[in-house]
């Protein structure tokens, strides 16, 4: 019998709306209120899985 390395990816989504002066503000603004935990996403943000091959 052989082993196999099969990876299960789980994809969480949440659309954010922000004030800014331009799109990189806004990316910005966003990513550091997600570093801060601000923007915490859960299982309600839950769009598929999938599960294939690991390929190292």
């Amino acid at each position: 019998m052989e082993t196999f390395k099969i990876e299960i990816q789980e994809f969480l989504s949440r659309i954010v709306e922000i004030e800014a002066e331009n799109i990189d503000d806004a990316v910005l603004k966003v990513k550091e209120m997600y570093r801060q935990e601000e923007i915490v996403l859960s299982e309600n943000n839950y769009i598929t899985t999938e599960i294939e091959e690991y390929i190292e």
